[in-house]
């Protein structure tokens, strides 16, 4: 038997529970040399099934010891982390909120701007989040609105977390409205602390740190967090750490993480010189979309339905978790292209031509991508079907109405499904997962 796993990361997905070992080589280096999966144990009423079955198929194909391993686990089983984000207005702590809350890893099921209505309490209490975000207001600028939504959500006593990241003058009255009613109040710098200034690390992090608590809370999913002394980290957060560690070694870059659900897009760029002076509204370095509505199992009804294709809607019925046979697979490799042409165009800025007294001129509203060096897909539909990097490619057009990736980027497939593994272990490991990243990108090169 070879010897044993140092660090061993477990991802227990929606659908797929996966396992990675690694080991520190000679050098200090980690190599990855053991890999299991197996489905999801959640619907059982126990992870731990999926996840023991995960770690002997590792076992079994590296033949390595993991008693000793550091364990790192991350998670999107359980309905991931629903959150209701409110503002003060859309296009600035509404929106700055939002951000924070999706870079975290969260899925935003509500958004809202202004006083809130009593329609949008009900709409609250019939989403049950696990987590509310109350943001609003410049610091030492506005307060009234502020103030009422905190009263409102105070008064509803829905019993969940309430992050505040709003003006910095309004913290102890936030608290006290909210003492007595069930929910713990957690405070996060202002994500929007002075105009044009977006400020969304401190929230994302305080979103995780949450994240982990509630997990373990959700039904089959109490001895998630018995697997490591870590905390579990939500799984679209992992990856996105990975490509802010990947742009830090390799330049700009966009993953791309098409799933049986969802579409997830992440972009870490600060955008072309270009198009800067053009922008509309400032745009975090780091940005994660989720399409709810693209996936190519649960969701593939959804893709279907927005292509309005009468020969594919007629394969409908060939649509599987994991495709066997030749025609199964064509149809998921058709609904991957369209999840990522999708994804990445409502994800990208767009230019749109603004009609002033001085003439015509071109903003851009949104994630400029054209600056990006390097795109990146992950996820099993899109590493596993054939013609992935070619779906990927397609996307690399450069400016026009969406402001996309230059057709001289780099493709590259995360075939070994390693990506969110190394946002797992990044607080740890950080030096090592960037030298991971820039040997895998070396070895692979890329393809134009």
């Amino acid at each position: 038997m070879n010897r044993e796993i140092d660090i061993l990361t477990i991802e227990v997905g929606s659908t797929i529970t996966k396992a990675n070992g690694f080991v520190r080589a000679a050098d200090g280096l980690l190599q990855h040399v053991a890999q299991g999966f197996a489905p999801t144990s959640i619907a059982q009423g126990d992870v731990e099934i999926g996840v023991r079955g995960a770690l002997a198929e590792l076992q079994h194909t590296s033949r390595r010891r993991q008693e000793g391993a550091e364990v790192f686990v991350n998670s999107s089983a359980a309905g991931g982390l629903r959150m209701t984000v409110h503002g003060l207005t859309y296009n600035m702590t509404a929106r700055a909120a939002r951000e924070a809350s999706l870079g975290a890893g969260a899925i935003v099921k509500l958004v809202t701007a202004g006083r809130l209505a009593a329609s949008d309490l009900a709409e609250i209490r019939r989403l049950q989040p696990n987590i509310i975000l109350l943001a609003g207001g410049v610091d030492f600028g506005a307060r009234e609105v502020v103030l009422d939504n905190a009263a409102d959500l105070a008064a509803a006593r829905l019993g969940v977390p309430v992050i505040y990241a709003g003006n910095a003058a309004l913290v102890d009255t936030v608290r006290e409205f909210f003492a007595g009613t069930g929910s713990e109040v957690l405070v996060a710098p202002n994500v929007f602390p002075d105009v044009d200034v977006l400020n969304v690390d401190p929230l994302r992090k305080i979103i995780q740190e949450a994240f982990a608590r509630h997990i373990i809370h959700a039904p089959g999913m109490e001895k998630l967090q018995q697997l490591t002394s870590r905390p579990v980290l939500p799984t679209p957060g992992a990856v996105l750490k990975a490509a802010e560690i990947f742009a830090e070694a390799m330049g700009d870059v966009v993953v791309l993480d098409v799933g049986g659900a969802t579409t997830d897009v992440h972009s870490v760029t600060e955008g072309s010189p270009a198009f800067a002076d053009k922008l509309t509204d400032p745009e975090p370095r780091a940005k994660r979309t989720v399409e709810g509505d693209l996936g190519v199992f649960v969701n593939a009804r959804h893709i279907f339905d927005l292509t309005a294709d009468a020969q594919w809607q007629a394969r409908a019925e060939e649509v599987r978790a994991m495709p066997a046979t030749g025609r199964e697979r064509e149809v998921t490799r058709w609904l991957c292209a369209r999840a990522v042409e999708a994804g990445m165009r409502r994800h990208a800025g767009t230019l749109h031509d603004l009609y002033t007294p001085s003439g015509r001129k071109q903003i851009v509203r949104g994630k400029d991508l054209t600056a990006v060096k390097w795109v990146i897909g992950t996820g099993g539909a899109l590493t596993r079907v054939e013609g992935g990097e070619a779906i990927l490619r397609a996307m690399c057009t450069g400016p026009g109405k969406f402001l996309l990736p230059q057709p001289e980027a780099k493709v590259l497939l995360d075939r070994q499904y390693l990506f969110s593994a190394m946002g797992t272990i990044a607080d740890a490991c950080r030096d090592e997962v960037r030298t991971l990243f820039t040997r895998w990108s070396g070895e692979n090169g890329g393809r134009r």
